[in-house]
């Protein structure tokens, strides 16, 4: 039922975004076919999630703030691939980070948004660091996706009605260094900026927000 209902909403999608908007993805050559993948992007609208499932080549898992879980949708949400996640403010909910780490252990590719909430109009936001953690606990492969145009696609009902032109800008995976022992605060917020950081190289200056395009990092490409 799930890889069924997932199928479907991508079908949808892709002919919302062909029909009513000029979308526009590149970069797709850059998407590992296979193996444990943690897609990261910047977030700014409710159409993130499906756009980018809809422009990458392979099933993708998600995490989202349970605030959205309504009963009405919850069972769709869950079908759709998504994670409730619980702690956004504090970025540590440990049953959210057991989920991705069973998923990957299953090889599967999990949609991660590092800011945690939408930031529409004011570029990308200090991101929490959990991302980071696990990427560098377990080595996982880390995919940098930047979106623009999304940002005025605000209500809920604008996902099946997608106008403007739509990027979607895959960037090159990467690793970030292998971690011996226990990680500090200073070490994860430092792995953070730079995830972050190439997601800025993928997005045009006025999106960068408080972050700056990477000028060499201790990532690992």
């Amino acid at each position: 039922m799930a890889d069924i209902t997932y199928g479907i909403c991508n079908v949808a999608m892709r002919g919302a975004l062909r029909l009513f908007s000029n979308w526009k993805v590149t970069g797709q050559e850059n998407v590992p076919p296979d193996g444990p993948l943690l897609i990261v992007s910047n977030h700014m609208s409710n159409i993130d999630p499906p756009m980018i499932a809809a422009s990458v080549s392979r099933r993708v898992n998600f995490i989202a703030k349970r605030g959205i879980f309504q009963p009405g949708i919850r069972w769709f949400l869950k079908a759709y691939g998504a994670f409730a996640l619980n702690a956004v403010e504090e970025g540590n909910d440990i049953q959210a980070m057991l989920w991705m780490r069973q998923l990957l252990r299953q090889n599967r590719a999990i949609v991660v948004f590092p800011e945690s909430t939408r930031n529409p109009y004011v570029g990308m936001q200090k991101a929490m660091g959990g991302v980071a953690f696990l990427a560098a606990k377990t080595q996982t492969t880390i995919l940098p996706v930047g979106l623009t145009g999304t940002e005025r696609l605000g209500p809920l009902w604008r996902v099946m009605f997608p106008t403007g032109d739509l990027t979607v800008n895959i960037g090159k995976p990467f690793t970030l260094p292998d971690t011996k022992g226990k990680m500090d605060a200073n070490q994860i917020t430092s792995m953070m900026d730079s995830v972050m950081g190439r997601i800025a190289d993928l997005l045009p200056k006025e999106y960068h927000g408080v972050y700056s395009p990477t000028q060499g990092d201790s990532a690992e490409a």
